[in-house]
């Protein structure tokens, strides 16, 4: 291969075993003085090795010709090892480099590189030896000193702009919502039309893929097809006003189009043609010249038609029909007969393949109809689309009415991360401790019998040469991998060096216990969280008009969960947690079966985890809404989970409008948010701190925009949820009065209220 930096820095490396220095200055002879018993180790091949039996008659003869060798072996191939304490390896894995010593990368870096030792710069002087050193610094150190060094030092020198641009992120979210309770409906409107948009430029382009000629660009077809279209129908519609038949568009390709009297007046990209008879640009091409090829109609004597001018005995013949323009850069231009969308390609297509032309061609019809039946169901859900509009803006007001409550989730983040930590404490405590006899402790002829083999197929392909055998090593997950060790084992004859090496963790039934709970208290607290807000934004809904701007309701909604409703939470919390726990039960077993070369049963398992993630997130669903209506009647799980599911069932396409359109807002919003606080963020670093690199900070910046996106639109969105199953409940139960939104007032049907009956 060729020589670089990052190759040395790789073979340097390559047999390297990573110990624990007290630091990278450190003098490998008095480590070995003062600990421990002193270690060494002198070389010898593997058993395995072609020069192992030569080997143990040079070390074990005794004449005047082996002699010599064995002081040599003694003297030259015989190396100290660092102590056990150290390196707690064998000996021959823990011999230090000859002629290297060690610095650190970088200052609080904690990790070392190497340097050559000073014998060696003795010998090969300081030019050589510093340039070997900046190879390697230059493939680790340059990068790692730039990830851990720069851009940690970078990122300290601009916290202050971090904690500024957080606050700025945070008021950037409230100002898109307050934006939005304005913007809602055209942002909706416009989002809907730029679906229908979509439609039709997408069965466009799939429509001139299919006709694309080798050699030219998609815009340059798609721009020919344009103009076809254009020419076609303008020409249809003017001949149609004026009650007459267009002439003949017969053009004959063996021909040339010599033959053409058609009425194409535009070149294929668009350009007007100049009258042959009155063009200076080629005068040589005019009806005197040629007066057989229908430069001049002689009913109405123009001639600003596309043709293809050709006499008898002319040396030059045109492929095709053309005309001069009246374009400097393009005086002249080809065209195609009016009618023809798609022209032949005598030089091939570029999708070379017919069957597939063919399948984009009706491909494109497909995407067209579908975005005709796209405007008919938008034109069907006109009303609904206004519903969903009018909620988005409800939830917009409670937020702005009720901002105590976007600290519901600024709460729970803290800590959920605290939990998450703990957790990643005891779980590794768990995973790591691998047992002695979950390894084989035996020895393998080839590496193959130790690790495996695995077939070079492709995921539909199957035969007998797709199907790879596990190892002694590898059988099981997680996997353990393969080492060879120097000293082997001799059976029959045959030589066996290769050894299993256990894996640094493994699944038992204390991990799956504790991975258990860890998901019930992600789903608890998620739930939490999600009932929190829904009790809040329902007990506001109700409120009276003139106490909806003055009451809150956030601190009463956390009393009247956690009195009345924690059960609830943690029962449909614990529904979600197991349905988890299976699919990634699933998982394992797929892992499982991969270890055991079982292709089969790897693919069946997929497909089994995906219908559970489907289920999964039906179910995450119906308990959102179940938590809606405990919010709104008080009952407990089962019972409101049963009525979440009807309601959704009668109330379907409201529901699917408010996701649909719930999902444009929310990536309008993820995008204003992240967008407003790297700009943002980009500018404050450049004014506060100009001689840092703003790479790092707003990639941190953007993290931020997500974070507060993410906390601002999802409280968003249950509100939005909530406002819905709190309209229903209006419609379903026929309330009506001063408590309805100003924003729902429209959509709500005054009732009147029930006098009571007179006494007969």
């Amino acid at each position: 291969g060729t020589f670089s930096a990052t190759s040395f820095w790789k073979e340097a490396t390559k047999y390297f075993n990573q110990v624990c220095l007290p630091s990278c200055n450190v003098d490998f002879q008095s480590i070995n003085a003062t600990k421990d018993v002193a270690r060494s180790y002198t070389y010898k091949p593997a058993m395995d090795d072609n020069l192992y039996v030569a080997w143990g008659i040079l070390l074990n003869g005794s004449n005047a010709l082996v002699n010599p060798i064995k002081s040599v072996i003694a003297t030259s191939f015989t190396f100290q090892s660092l102590p056990e304490s150290i390196c707690p390896y064998s000996k021959d894995l823990c011999v230090p480099m000859p002629g290297m010593d060690f610095k650190e990368i970088a200052a609080g870096a904690d990790y070392c590189t190497f340097k050559m030792g000073a014998e060696v710069v003795t010998a090969v002087g300081d030019i050589a030896a510093s340039a070997f050193e900046g190879m390697g610094g230059s493939a680790m150190s340059g990068a790692a000193t730039k990830n851990f060094g720069d851009w940690i030092g970078d990122f300290q020198r601009t916290i202050d702009s971090f904690i500024v641009v957080s606050v700025l992120s945070f008021l950037f979210g409230i100002l898109f919502l307050v934006i939005l309770r304005f913007t809602v409906g055209l942002c909706v409107w416009l989002a809907v039309g730029i679906t229908i948009l979509m439609f039709w430029i997408g069965g466009a382009f799939v429509f001139v893929l299919s006709g694309q000629c080798a050699g030219a660009g998609v815009f340059g077809t798609g721009q020919q097809v344009a103009v076809a279209i254009v020419v076609a129908g303008h020409a249809a519609v003017k001949n149609k006003a004026n009650g007459v038949k267009g002439p003949s568009e017969l053009l004959t390709a063996a021909l040339n189009g010599t033959d053409y009297r058609g009425g194409q007046r535009r070149t294929t990209s668009g350009k007007s043609c100049l009258a042959w008879n009155d063009q200076t640009i080629m005068p040589m091409y005019n009806s005197t010249n040629y007066p057989s090829s229908g430069l001049n109609d002689s009913t109405t004597g123009a001639s600003a038609f596309c043709r293809n001018p050709y006499n008898n005995g002319d040396a030059i013949n045109a492929k095709t029909i053309w005309c001069v323009t009246s374009d400097v850069n393009m005086p002249w231009e080809e065209c195609l007969p009016i009618g023809v969308i798609q022209p032949l390609c005598s030089h091939g297509y570029e999708i070379t393949d017919a069957k597939m032309r063919v399948a984009l061609y009706y491909s494109s019809f497909v995407i067209w109809v579908m975005g005709l039946i796209w405007v008919v169901v938008v034109i069907c859900m006109v009303s609904r689309i206004r519903l969903a509009i009018s909620l988005n803006k409800v939830a917009a007001v409670f937020l702005a009415s009720n901002p105590c409550v976007l600290f519901v989730p600024i709460v729970q983040a803290p800590l959920a991360c605290v939990w998450c930590l703990l957790w990643f404490l005891s779980a590794s405590f768990l995973i790591s401790q691998v047992p002695d006899s979950y390894t084989p402790k035996g020895y393998y002829a080839t590496y193959a019998e130790a690790y495996g083999t695995s077939g070079s197929c492709a995921v539909w392909e199957f035969g007998e040469q797709c199907n790879g055998k596990p190892g002694a090593c590898t059988n099981q997950w997680p996997t353990g991998s393969v080492w060879k060790d120097n000293i082997c084992e001799v059976i029959n004859g045959m030589t066996k060096c290769y050894r299993c090496a256990p894996p640094r963790y493994v699944f038992d039934f204390r991990f799956a216990v504790s991975f258990f709970v860890f998901l019930w208290n992600n789903a608890f607290n998620i739930a939490l969280g999600q009932i929190v807000i829904a009790c809040s934004c329902s007990t506001w809904f109700f409120l009276p008009q003139d106490e909806k701007w003055k009451t809150p309701t956030v601190l009463k909604s956390i009393k009247t969960v956690f009195r009345y409703h924690i059960g609830s939470v943690a029962f449909g919390s614990f529904i979600v947690a197991v349905v988890e726990f299976i699919r990634y039960c699933m998982y394992y077993l797929e892992k499982q079966a991969q270890a055991q070369k079982n292709r089969v049963l790897v693919l069946l398992l997929k497909v089994v985890q995906c219908c559970i993630w489907v289920f999964e997130k039906c179910i995450k669903f119906l308990n959102k809404n179940a938590y809606i209506q405990i919010a709104l009647s008080g009952k407990n799980f089962c019972t409101s989970a049963k009525a979440a599911f009807f309601l959704i069932l009668r109330n379907a396409l409201r529901f699917g409008t408010i996701a649909a359109l719930g999902g444009i807002i929310h990536c309008i919003g993820f995008f204003c948010i992240c967008t407003a606080t790297c700009v943002m963020g980009y500018f404050i670093v450049r004014g506060m701190h100009p001689d840092v690199s703003p790479g790092l900070p707003c990639i941190c910046f953007g993290f931020v925009g997500y974070i507060v996106a993410k906390l601002f639109m999802g409280t968003f969105g249950l509100a939005v949820d909530t406002s819905l199953q709190c309209f229903i409940a209006c419609e379903e139960m026929k309330l009506s009065g001063d408590f309805v939104p100003g924003c729902l007032k429209k959509f709500v049907t005054d009732y009147p209220e029930e006098k009571p009956k007179a006494d007969a």
